[in-house]
């Protein structure tokens, strides 16, 4: 086998299927651009996913890559395995090669082959594949791969075995593409111990011996419902090769850890112990737990994602937290996650350059949130030390999730280091009533299913698309978008579609889907909303709130007939609504611009994690970890307002992706990019912003007007949004401010200059005002209470008083009645009202009574239900309100036989 480092095989990978015509497409985020369904990217083909569910068309029919991938959430999940052995990872990178409908199986599995035993020089006979036979006996068995593989050159007869529908057979969801696969492993050899058998004879794969490398699917079939599959009109490829344990072969290491790729991490961590390498493969589970989290937790900060309490921050809080519980395993008590990420940056730096540009991102990010953690966890742990004793006294063995996830709320103790540490000691946790808990508090974590919904009516659309072509009214490439050069175009009725059924023609007040040959609208996609506006022909009009792509090659403009009746086959114009879209181009560059004020404001951290650009305002989320004093947002809000008035142009420009990453363009946070791609440049001399963008915008910056922050607040931890308003709103926003400073200085008597001059003395002479009137009020709680001492009752030796204060406020009561509790030693029970209404109660007795076991809490507690109320509070100090105050002497009454009750 050649021995070759983990970048030299990832590229060798790359180049041998780009020598086969594959196009390389460069590894997507971790987050899934676009697609709401999927917590992280688990697969190499979630970026081609469009491309098989029918929704994207792409201009290559082979591809190749090496994808970064994540299993740690929903139907994928890797976590427990992680550190207890060698080949499994939260994080990994997939190989993989695709044809769609171009090759298929003799391609495939030939050039697999080719790649394992003759470029790689692996061992042929240490190779074993599987096939599809399905146990059903329904689907075909795969005769046609099985026949391929025994064609290899060197292959090995008995190598070669079929399995059922659990191991290959690969289904997208429960409905679409579908189709068997065929699996590739290898023999590690005598030293993982003798191969075992099945009961059928065959050897088990699935054995300590044996690890399986490669998977090839092959998608044929099309699933309609649980027993019907239809034939594809077109077959696909979509393979993935293991990285992280093909390295490990190439470089005949027995764990994954000890190659190139995760050996600097683990030494990195081994060097800050003190440990030897022996002592570190004899406790070898902390090292790969810190190895694989702080490589997961870089990736997943390089794509945006940082420490929070919610979704995909809510994993990557974990994974840091988990990491740094492992690190405490082997005395690593001060934050040395940076150190081991700074490994990590070193050796996946060239490949994955997103790592080197966020560095001081990632390493704050990993100390800050140890640091977070190191203030909790130890009164988080004791806690779940008194949960597991008392259960353990109980003689239960798991552990229930509202108090488990109670040590999440209180103490920061995610789910995942609950659950190790509860098994340390042979307890399970109610994970069930830990994530209702969670959901109740809206902090779930969950992924939705894995391959999402197969997009609303996509049949239909295929359908109408390839009608449209055979009849000549549509090319190939569907429906042509263009929302950037025109407002109003001509067109042609080519399709109606109303409550999922093609029409011929739709009546006034029918709601209907209207495809047409070119449009000008904008499609919402990139955080931008959907262009309005109307079709219009002779005698009929369409008005159009939304635009959407259900399948590739169609875009539908959806709305309702307002006019006449419209029919397929008659020409249209298509028009846009001009103010709208002058709305929201002016707001899409602006956020743009808040994009590069906030980079010069709070530092290139200031990454964005979301945005919505509308009509009436923009949205940008941005990962910071705590709030934006207001000097901060004055001097922002001053940098956007000050490149628009510099009024620079806006230029747009269409590159390979390459090329503009390496001219600096930024990419954006959860976006999906092809090969070539459209950026955004603001400025010239002097360039203000540079970015990836399909949206509409502005061709000056003086266009967007006057921009205004409207509010600045948290997302998630770690997630801070700034709203913000241009053009028109900002207009309007700043006519209604003037209109009330100007009602604001007729009411104040002064002028709009000296309002806030006027405005602070006026709140200082209220203020010395209240405090006068604080003082005169006490006084009369102080002379009322004097006049009231005979009212005091001696119950078995104890004064008690039970009065009615009118019109004073609460700090007066508490304090009034806290003197009468310390001064007489008695018990206090003092009620006041506002106009005659909504009586409020404080109740006070010194620590010796509270010793004898009377308590203020319940005392209130009492007198306020019989008031329609409720309270509560400590044994010496509690208070409560109420709703009605026409029974307060009557219930004031009830004290005497309160404390009588607690002195039987």
């Amino acid at each position: 086998m050649q021995n070759l480092t983990g970048a030299q095989i990832r590229q060798t990978f790359i180049d041998f299927f780009k020598e086969k015509g594959h196009e390389f497409v460069p590894s997507a985020s971790l987050v899934p651009g676009g697609d709401a369904t999927l917590l992280f990217t688990n697969a190499g083909m979630v970026p081609f996913k469009d491309v098989f569910l029918g929704t994207d068309i792409r201009p290559y029919t082979r591809a190749t890559n090496s994808q970064k991938c994540m299993r740690v959430a929903g139907k994928h999940n890797d976590l427990d395995e992680v550190g207890r052995d060698d080949t499994h990872h939260t994080f990994f990178e997939m190989l993989g090669n695709w044809s769609f409908g171009d090759y298929y199986k003799p391609e495939a599995i030939s050039w697999a082959w080719e790649l394992l035993t003759e470029v790689w020089e692996i061992p042929k006979d240490r190779l074993y594949t599987t096939v599809f036979k399905d146990e059903k006996g329904d689907i075909p068995t795969d005769e046609e791969a099985a026949t391929l593989w025994q064609q290899q050159p060197g292959f090995v007869d008995g190598h070669l075995f079929y399995l059922g529908r659990k191991d290959n057979f690969w289904e997208m969801a429960e409905t679409g593409p579908c189709g068997p696969s065929s699996e590739i492993h290898f023999d590690k050899g005598d030293a993982f111990g003798p191969i075992t058998y099945l009961e059928n004879g065959d050897i088990d794969l699935d054995g300590p011996r044996f690890i399986e490398l490669w998977n090839l699917v092959f998608i044929q079939y099309n699933r309609i419902d649980e027993n019907t599959l239809e034939p594809l009109p077109a077959t696909h490829v979509d393979t993935g090769l293991g990285f992280e344990r093909i390295v490990s072969v190439l470089q005949n290491k027995d764990s994954n850890y000890k190659t190139d790729l995760l050996a600097p991490a683990v030494e990195a961590t081994r060097k800050m112990t003190g440990a030897t390498l022996e002592q570190v493969y004899e406790n070898y589970t902390p090292y790969r737990v810190i190895a694989d989290h702080v490589r997961t937790a870089s990736f997943l900060i390089a794509d945006g994602v940082v420490p929070g309490n919610v979704g995909r921050n809510y994993i990557c809080r974990m994974i840091i937290r988990r990491g740094a519980r492992f690190g405490s395993k082997i005395n690593l008590e001060a934050p040395f996650m940076a150190a081991v990420a700074e490994a990590i940056i070193a050796t996946y730096g060239e490949a994955y350059p997103e790592l080197t540009e966020n560095k001081e991102a990632i390493l704050s990010n990993l100390t800050r949130e140890e640091l977070r953690f190191q203030k909790t966890v130890e009164g988080g742990i004791a806690h779940l030390e008194n949960l597991m004793q008392k259960a353990k006294s109980k003689g239960q063995s798991v552990l229930d999730g509202d108090a488990t996830f109670d040590l999440y709320a209180t103490y920061g103790l995610p789910l995942e280091l609950t659950r190790d540490i509860a098994k340390e000691q042979n307890f399970d946790v109610d994970e069930k009533g830990f994530k209702n808990a969670m959901e109740a508090h809206r902090l779930a974590s969950g992924a939705g299913k894995a391959m999402g919904v197969m997009g609303q009516n996509v049949e239909i659309y295929q359908e109408l698309l390839n009608e449209l072509i055979a009849q000549g009214k549509l090319t190939k490439d569907g429906v042509i978008a263009d929302p950037y050069s025109k407002l109003i175009s001509d067109g042609e009725i080519l399709a109606l579609v109303s409550e999922d059924e093609s029409i011929d023609s739709a009546s006034k007040g029918t709601p209907v889907n209207v495809i047409v040959p070119t449009t000008n609208f904008y499609v919402a996609s990139g955080g931008q909303v959907a262009d309005s506006g109307e079709i219009v022909g002779e005698n009929w009009r369409i008005r159009i709130d939304d635009v959407q792509r259900p399948a590739a090659g169609v875009v539908i403009h959806i709305g309702e007939v307002t006019q006449g009746t419209p029919k397929i086959g008659e020409p249209c114009q298509i028009k846009v609504d001009a103010i709208n879209r002058q709305n929201i181009i002016r707001n899409h560059t602006a956020t743009h611009l808040l994009h590069a004020a906030l980079h010069q404001v709070i530092g290139k951290e200031a990454r964005q994690a979301g945005s919505l650009v509308a009509p009436d305002r923009l949205r940008f989320d941005f990962n910071h970890p705590e709030g934006l004093t207001q000097e901060q947002l004055n001097q922002i809000e001053k940098i956007v307002n000050e490149m628009i008035a510099l009024n620079v142009p806006v230029t747009i420009a269409h590159k390979t992706l390459d090329e503009a990453k390496q001219e600096g363009a930024m990419a954006l946070f959860g976006e999906k990019y092809g090969l070539d791609v459209r950026t955004i440049r603001i400025g010239q001399d002097t360039q203000l912003s540079y970015e990836l963008c399909g949206g509409t915008h502005v061709t000056n910056t003086g266009e967007i007007g006057t921009f205004i922050i409207l509010s600045e607040g948290s997302v998630a931890a770690g997630i801070r949004r700034i709203e913000a308003i241009t053009g028109r709103a900002s207009y309007q926003f700043i006519s209604e401010r003037m209109s009330v400073m100007r009602s604001m200085s007729e009411i104040f008597k002064t002028t709009p200059e000296k309002l806030n001059e006027r405005a602070i003395a006026l709140n200082e002479a209220l203020s010395h005002s209240l405090k006068e009137n604080k003082t005169l009020k006490a006084k009369l709680a102080e002379g009322s209470i004097k006049d009231s001492l005979q009212k005091i009752q001696e119950i078995a030796g104890i004064p008690v008083l039970a009065i009615h204060l009118p019109d004073i406020d609460m700090n007066t009561l508490r304090e009034e009645a806290s003197k009468f509790a310390n001064e007489k030693k008695g018990i206090a029970l003092l009620a006041t009202t506002e106009d005659g209404e909504s009586p409020k109660l404080v109740a006070m007795l010194p620590d010796e009574l509270a010793k004898r076991g009377f308590h203020a809490g319940k005392l209130v507690n009492h007198i306020a239900q019989a008031l329609g109320g409720r309270g509560g509070g400590k044994p010496t100090m509690a208070q409560a309100g109420a709703k009605d105050a026409t029974n307060l002497d009557k219930a004031l009454a009830l004290v005497k036989e309160w404390v009588e009750e607690q002195t039987k």
